[in-house]
This record gives C-alpha cells, structure tokens and sequence, in this order.
C-alpha cells in the first residue's frame, strides 16, 4: 500500500480508489472529538491553536486515519468513512441531498397523495410526503378536517410555521378590502408568494376548506423546469435571469417590504434550485437602462414560457386537500371564478426548506426512506 506522505499544510492518504490530499486544519476539524456527545456542537476552535496544525506522524490502524499532532497531546482517529465519501462528493453525505425530478403538464397524476392521519402517525408516510416534496416540489395531504387546527396539526409534523406579513395564517378568500389580489375573485398570474421579503418563506401550504364556486382551477407548474427548458433553448437568456437580481414589493398601509432576487436561482454548481417571479410585485426595474435591452426581452421569454401548455397543471382544488409545495421551485396561480355562484375558502401558511430536509433527514437516519432502498441508493449516487 501505497505510504501516507506528509507535507506543511496538509498530508495524502492512499484511499480505496487513489491517493487524496486533505487539508492539516480540515483533518483537525474532522477528527470526532470535536463534537460534543451530549449536545453534538463543536467544541474545538482551530484558531484557538497558537500555530496552525501540522502532523508529527500519521497512519492507518483498522477503518481510521489516526494522526500525531506537532503542538498538542491530541491524537485524532478520523474516520475512512468521511474521507472517502469528501474524496468521492466533495461533501458529507446528506439523505435529503436528492435530485429533483422535472415535471411537465402530465404530472398531476403522480402527484404523491397522503392521507393527513398517515402523515401524522405513521414515519414511513410522513417520509414519502417530505421526500416528495424535496424531489417534486409538490405533493398532496388528503381527508383533512374543515377546522382551524388541522393545518397547524400537519404543518407541525413538518416544521415550524413562518411567519409572513400577513400573520401565521393567511385565509384566501374574497374580502370586501383585499390587501393581496388573491383575496379577490380575480384571476391570479402565474407566480412564488412573497419576493419582496429578504428571504421569502420556502414550502407552502394550501388546505381548501370548501370550494363550491364555478370556476377558479388553480394552476400549478415547475419553475425549475422551466428555466431548464430557457437554458436549452436560449442559454444567454438564462444567464441573464440567473445573473441579475430584479426588485419586488409586498406594501400597504402597515408594511413595506422590499427585496431584490433572482428570477431563476442556481447554485454554485449551476444547477437551478427555484425560481421567483411575481408580476404583482415586482417593482420599477432599477438595473442600468442598456442592460435591459437584453434584460426584458429575456424576462418576458420566460414569462411567455410560463404559459405554455407543456408546462401547466390545472385542477380544482377540493375540500379537505391541503396542496403544499415549494415556493422557490413550482409556480401558482389560479383562473377566476363567479364570486357569488358558492363559497370558495383556503387557509394557508409557511414553513420553510431547512425545516423540511431537516425533519426528511431525522426520518432517514431512522430507516424511513419515503422509497424503496434499491430508489434512495440510485438518488444519492
């Protein structure tokens, strides 16, 4: 076997596939005494060291990398595990780290249906329903009661409720003073809720209490989506939504919100994570004046794109549905309805994403995949 080499900074271990370098600082912080046991919180502090680390001698003893260090007693027993999974992924394993799956106008069909006591009872449910929201960004809780502690009783079995400016509930329906036009019978673009806060709440839910009225199919489809299809077809259009950030607006009498997004968000590796886009609040375009002469044309290309049939999911919603999805990835809206031909009301609220791939996360570690195991072993490859 190939020997461990040292060098100032950092050391190559021969691992499974090739020889790895890592990092004499990364390696210090690695080693599990770190860790607290009891409240599994860092407890070391590298910049705590009078010098940066460098090894005295290391070597390889059953499934650990142990390593002698210069200027402390200290000697780490790092895992192979955790060098081979960075030396493989760049990453610590993550169960909730899983690919989306694009959908088009065929989709609702295979949108994951839960009953709401499933959910509530029983892990290996309320796995499927956070792991289809992770991969689809969409997913539907069935048989809930027409009362004010049902959603509460899911959203908890998910993550806290964000707040928004509208207060932890939000009810859509007509209102005689509407301070947001869903709150009308109108009909509503195709849109992501809130762009104007900083960070705009990421799962929604949307619980129908009764729906009677003649009209009003809500519309669903995938942002990310999408933008892939921008990409293909016009990869500067997509770079210019992915670049440059636009500003939104949520006001009325008694708050102003204000915020500057992304209309397609990527992440470092490029790959596209949701989109924001609201035409009701959006506010005056402020990027330079010769910028958005390649700029509109882009947006409005995407905007187009939004409705295309190929792309919209359309369906009533019905009393004791709750929808909930991802409010950076699918795209909402609804078509108008005749006001006084029934009732028609929807409670809604937020969570966000950490809060869902955390309560995914706790779900995996205890054996409740939401999917076959054949399934999760292909995602996380």
């Amino acid at each position: 076997m190939t020997q461990i080499t040292l060098s100032p900074s950092g050391l190559t271990v021969p691992l499974s596939s090739e020889e790895v370098y890592f990092n004499y600082c990364w390696l210090r912080d690695a080693c599990p005494s770190c860790i607290d046991s009891q409240t599994r919180e860092r407890i070391f502090d590298v910049a705590s060291l009078p010098d940066l680390p460098q090894a005295r001698a290391a070597r390889l003893e059953g499934d650990a990398l142990v390593i002698e260090w210069q200027a402390e007693s200290q000697i780490s027993q790092i895992p192979l595990s955790l060098l081979e999974t960075f030396a493989g992924r760049g990453r610590t394993e993550d169960p909730a780290d899983i690919s989306p799956k694009l959908w088009y106008a065929d989709q609702e069909p295979h949108f994951t249906r839960v009953p709401q006591q499933a959910v509530l009872s029983d892990p290996d449910a309320r796995a499927q329903l956070t792991r289809a929201l992770i991969e689809d960004g969409i997913a539907i809780v069935t048989d809930m009661a027409a009362n004010d502690d049902s959603l509460p009783s899911l959203v908890d079995a998910i993550g806290p409720i964000t707040p928004s400016a509208e207060g932890l509930f939000f009810d859509v329906r007509v209102e005689i003073e509407p301070t947001n036009l869903a709150f009308t019978a109108g009909p509503l673009e195709m849109h992501t809720d809130l762009p104007g806060e900083e960070a705009a709440p990421g799962v929604q839910f949307l619980h129908c209490m009764e729906n009677t009225v003649d009209g009003g199919l809500s519309l669903f489809l995938d942002g990310a989506a999408v933008a892939e299809a921008l990409r293909e077809e016009d990869p500067e259009a997509f770079r210019l939504l992915a670049d440059n950030k636009i500003p939104f607006f949520y006001r009325h009498d008694n708050w102003d919100y204000r915020a500057h997004q992304r209309v397609i968000e990527t992440d470092p590796d490029g790959r596209v994570t949701g989109v924001t886009i609201s035409q009701h609040l959006q506010d005056v375009m402020d990027l330079p004046q010769d910028l958005l002469d390649s700029y509109y044309p882009a947006f409005i290309k995407f905007l187009k794109m939004m409705q295309e049939e190929r792309f919209l999911v359309r369906f009533r919603s019905e009393a004791g549905n709750c929808v909930i999805f991802d409010n950076h990835r699918i795209v909402h809206g609804r078509e108008g309805y005749v006001a006084d031909s029934g009732k028609r009301h929807l409670r809604g609220c937020y969570t966000d994403r950490g809060a869902l791939r955390s309560t995914y996360r706790v779900l995996a570690k205890q054996g409740h995949l939401g999917c076959d195991v054949e399934e999760a072993t292909r995602q996380s490859a």
